[in-house]
């Protein structure tokens, strides 16, 4: 069985699942973008939340609304924020093999906390710590071979449960869930990504396609939040697209690098745009943590990528 470990600072949250595309290596340069002090903060794409607690941390929101439309990832950090101890309990009862894995994928516990157990421990020994699903909405991601996955981690889970005390958690599509923003308030979207090729089409996290439909409808909502007042920020890749739905906003281009590829070789710096509906600070893109890949511009060029 799992032994309880804890890889978290006590007072400072950070994200509880690994997520594709996550934005640890930008959260620098996006919490500069967005405001000093904003009332209610919305993130309608969730995932694994690395913007939502560094602005937590420093204590930047009065109020939060976190949304999406993965049903199993937001039940998640509902268990965690309401019953912490029961979550850890039914981790730590998890045994890690890969006939276990295979075992705990295919059940489907009814027990919230049991629920938020089973998705934590799939995040943590799964291939990569992705999140995939088939057409019928079913977890179909292989076993990962971890020598020593840290899956009950109880600082973290403890530091998470603080962090999401009094937010407002919902399932939702993204364009109902912002209805009631408003002037003071900010939005932080981070939606599957536009796919830069046929063979990067990593976007499963849920039965429901992202399409270019999606990502249009996408760019109306933003441009609506920019009229009514609302700070709205976005992150996409650099592909056609997105250039001619968000060209007209202020933009720049940032090199990341994604470890999402099954090949090594291909897990090399990516080329992303972060679009916000006022203008970016002058040192926006040039942040310390962005500086190795920013100096080999050219090397961007060939990009590839197109997930979350």
């Amino acid at each position: 069985m799992p032994r309880r470990t804890s890889d978290a600072e006590p007072d400072r949250a950070a994200p509880l699942l690994k997520w594709a595309g996550g934005k640890r290596q930008l959260v620098e340069v996006i919490l500069a973008s967005l405001p000093r002090k904003i009332d209610t903060y919305y993130e309608p794409f969730v995932g694994g939340g690395a913007i939502f607690f560094a602005l937590a941390a420093e204590g930047r929101f009065r109020r939060a609304v976190l949304s999406d439309q993965n049903r199993e990832l937001i039940e998640t950090y509902v268990a965690v924020r309401d019953d912490v101890d029961e979550v850890l309990g039914e981790l730590s009862l998890l045994p890690h093999s890969e006939e276990d894995y295979y075992r705990i994928r295919a059940s489907a516990p009814r027990k919230p906390a049991r629920r938020a157990a089973r998705m934590i421990y799939l995040n943590r020994t799964g291939y990569n710590g992705l999140y995939r699903v088939n057409r019928a909405g079913q977890f179909n991601v292989p076993f990962g071979r971890y020598r020593a996955p840290n899956i009950c981690d109880e600082g973290r889970l403890r530091s998470v449960a603080r962090a999401l005390r009094g937010v407002d958690l919902r399932v939702a599509d993204f364009g109902h869930v912002l209805e009631t923003a408003r002037r003071g308030d900010a939005v932080y979207f981070d939606p599957p990504y536009v796919p830069v090729s046929a063979t990067s089409r990593f976007a499963e996290y849920h039965h429901v396609p992202f399409d270019a439909a999606a990502h249009a409808r996408l760019a109306d909502v933003f441009g609506a939040l920019g009229r009514r007042g609302v700070a709205a920020l976005l992150s996409n890749s650099d592909v056609t697209l997105t250039r001619e739905l968000f060209g007209g906003f202020p933009l720049v281009t940032l090199p990341v690098r994604r470890a999402i590829n099954s090949k090594a070789d291909g897990r090399g710096p990516v080329s992303e745009i972060l679009v916000s509906v006022r203008a970016l600070g002058p040192g926006i893109g040039r942040a310390p943590a962005l500086a190795e890949a920013a100096r080999a511009p050219r090397r961007l060029t060939a990009v590839a990528g197109g997930r979350r």
